[in-house]
Order: C-alpha cells, then sequence, then structure tokens
C-alpha cells in the first residue's frame, strides 16, 4: 500500500510539471509584450506615433514617460512632459488606446527633489527630497508631501510611481546619496517613512515601486555608465527595508538594482541574478508582488550582456517587467519594443525562457488590481 502512494504522488508530481502547451503566436505575442514597460519621444501623440503602436497593437503592459529627451537635447521639458494639461491629454490618450482590453501602467520617477519628473517649472507642485523627510523624520511631514505627489500623479493618469528609494543613505554614493534620494542610513527611519509614502500612494491608487534591490546606496559608482561592484562595500542590513515592508505588508512592487554583489551571486548582476531575485527577494524574504528591473540598456547591463542574453536572465531569474525606456544617449529607437517581443516570444518557443516563466510574470501583473492598492 506504501509503496503504491509512493508511486502515485511521483506520477500527480510528474503531471504537475509537465510544461503547458504554448498558446497559439498571437497570444504569446500579447503575453511578451505584457512584459514590457516603453518609453517614447514627443509630448504629443496620434494615430501614427510609435507610442500609439506600442499600446494599441502591441499591447505593452506598461508606458514610462520622462521630461528630459535624453536622445535629443536634453533640455528641460524636450520628452514627454510640459504641463499639466499637456501631461493629462497624453495619459488620456495612453488609456484610450488600451481602453477595456487591458489595465495600461503608465509610470514616472516622481521621488521628490532632484529626481522629479512632474516639474515646478512646468506648474506642478514643488516636492522635497527623500533626504529631507528622513532627517525631520516627521510622519505627518512626510504623509503631507507624499500624498500631494500621489494625488497629482493619479490626477494626471499616472498609476505608478518608481519611489521610494529605500536604499540606504550614503553621502559617497554618486547616484543615490550625494543628491539626497536616500531617506536616512537609519533603517527604522528609512522603514516608517517608507511605509507611510506607500500607504499614501495606495490611498489615491498608485502603485509604488520600491528601489534599488539589494541595495544600491553603498554604491561608489553609478550604473547608468557601468556596471557597478558593491562587493566591498554592501551589506547584508541593507535588506531589511524590504523586511520591514514585507512583514507590514505594504511592498507590492521591486525594482532590481544593475549591481554585482558577490555575496549573493558570484556570476551575476542582481537584475539578471535568479539567485538574488528568485532566492533572496522572493524565497528567503517572502516577497510576492512586481519584479521590475532597471532600465535593461544602461550601460551597467548593455556593455556586458547583448540584450537577448539581458532578457533570457532577467525572466529566468523572476522578473515580471522588463523597463526599456528608449532614453538613452544612444538614440531613440522607435521598433526596439517590437523587437524585444519578437526575442521574448522566440525565447519562450525555443524553451531558453520556459512558458511558465511567461505565464507566472502575466498573472503577477494581471493581479495588481487586487492587490492592497486598488489601481
Amino acid at each position: 500500500m506504501r509503496r503504491l502512494q509512493i508511486i502515485l504522488l511521483a506520477a500527480l508530481t510528474a503531471l504537475a510539471t509537465v510544461a503547458q502547451p504554448l498558446p497559439p503566436d498571437s497570444v504569446l505575442r500579447d503575453m511578451a509584450a505584457r512584459v514590457l514597460m516603453v518609453g517614447f519621444t514627443g509630448n504629443s501623440i496620434d494615430d501614427n506615433s510609435p507610442a500609439a503602436h506600442y499600446v494599441r497593437d502591441l499591447h505593452v503592459g506598461g508606458i514610462i514617460l520622462f521630461d528630459i529627451d535624453l536622445t535629443g537635447t536634453a533640455k528641460i521639458g524636450s520628452r514627454n512632459i510640459t504641463s499639466p494639461e499637456q501631461l493629462h491629454r497624453l495619459t488620456s490618450q495612453l488609456h484610450a488606446y488600451a481602453g477595456d482590453r487591458y489595465r495600461l501602467l503608465i509610470a514616472v520617477d516622481q521621488e521628490g527633489g532632484r529626481v522629479c519628473r512632474l516639474k515646478t517649472q512646468y506648474g506642478f507642485s514643488p516636492t522635497v527630497s527623500a533626504r529631507y523627510l528622513g532627517t525631520v523624520d516627521n510622519p505627518d511631514t512626510t504623509a503631507l508631501y507624499a500624498s500631494r505627489i500621489a494625488r497629482e500623479l493619479a490626477s494626471m493618469g499616472i498609476n505608478v510611481n518608481l519611489a521610494p528609494v529605500i536604499d540606504v543613505h550614503n553621502p559617497l554614493c554618486p547616484p543615490l546619496g550625494k543628491i539626497d534620494r536616500c531617506f536616512s542610513d537609519d533603517l527604522d527611519v528609512i522603514g516608517r517613512n517608507a511605509l507611510i509614502t506607500i500607504a499614501r500612494h495606495a490611498d489615491e491608487g498608485v502603485l509604488c515601486v520600491a528601489k534599488h534591490f539589494p541595495g544600491h546606496g553603498n554604491a561608489t559608482a553609478d550604473s547608468h555608465y557601468g556596471l557597478v561592484d558593491v562587493s566591498r562595500t554592501w551589506q547584508p542590513y541593507e535588506l531589511e527595508p524590504y523586511r520591514y515592508l514585507i512583514a507590514h505588508k505594504s511592498l507590492d512592487a521591486v525594482m532590481t538594482a544593475h549591481v554585482y554583489n558577490s555575496n549573493i551571486d558570484p556570476d551575476y548582476p542582481s537584475t539578471l541574478s535568479h539567485k538574488t531575485l528568485t532566492g533572496v527577494l522572493r524565497e528567503q524574504l517572502g516577497f510576492e508582488g512586481l519584479i521590475i528591473t532597471d532600465d535593461l540598456y544602461m550601460e551597467g547591463i548593455i556593455d556586458h550582456y547583448d540584450i537577448r542574453e539581458a532578457i533570457a536572465l532577467a525572466l529566468n531569474a523572476g522578473t515580471d517587467i522588463l523597463l526599456a525606456g528608449n532614453n538613452i544617449t544612444t538614440g531613440f529607437e522607435a521598433d526596439r519594443p517590437d523587437k524585444m517581443i519578437d526575442i521574448i516570444v522566440d525565447l519562450v518557443k525555443s524553451g531558453t525562457v520556459p512558458y511558465e516563466r511567461l505565464l507566472d510574470a502575466n498573472r503577477r501583473i494581471d493581479a495588481i488590481g487586487c492587490l492592497r492598492c486598488k489601481m
């Protein structure tokens, strides 16, 4: 009897792990598009614009907006944002192209302080830096500024804020500490201010994406311009803000860091690391929400991996959304999302990326509306 039970259990386990048959190519392409968050140039769109194509035809899962175009003039207001009226019109068009077919994610980096896409120069409300809020460390002050940002984003049709930064403050870190993007070097201060920030955004129906996992705060260089090795400077306590927010059921989405950290994975940078994203974030810390890459075309990744390899590694590592802002100094490529979809479909059909992994990513994206933040 015992032997029969073992045989039956083994058979059931085998059936459960059999790869599911692939859907038709049209469905597979939709699923591939859904895991993309992409950018475009211009502050207005029409039926012939690349942005219209991305949403209406490709059905990309997300759009990221910038106010400065790094592929061109790099002047204030040279990209997607110039005024409240213009921005509201733009996002309304984007949502209309998605229609009732799916929930389009529209994201910006509105941290406050130096990283602020909705600037006062365009007619938006003033903000303060995370460092200011962490120094004051007053719950009412943090709630005030977080609510102001969240309400303004929601009123503009933006439903994702790529914030807050929950890296540990180090004044020597070029892309973070030196420009006041971190709350504090005190883990308790980081945790409670991030908790308030995320809650106030959720009140307005805006999803927060905490960043940059597993910790970028002690880096000595900027991953926009190359792969950053934090192996000697990273400390295990940099995981604590994530552990704190997960324990408070407050962490809905996380952005990865393009850092190499041999303490966790001696082979791959964090964005492409199964040991980091699945092993630590999902299994060790118990995170069940969305994992979003930092931009895959940043030099920290693209200088070391071709895009096909980077996409395969990122998806297999456990990523749900691949970010490609198309806003780098090498220029804007209108067909970049099309190419990325082709790559994902080919990776899945060849078995390099299991279909179940793509299915899992789509399920997590679909579940956003069921999260604490009702979008």
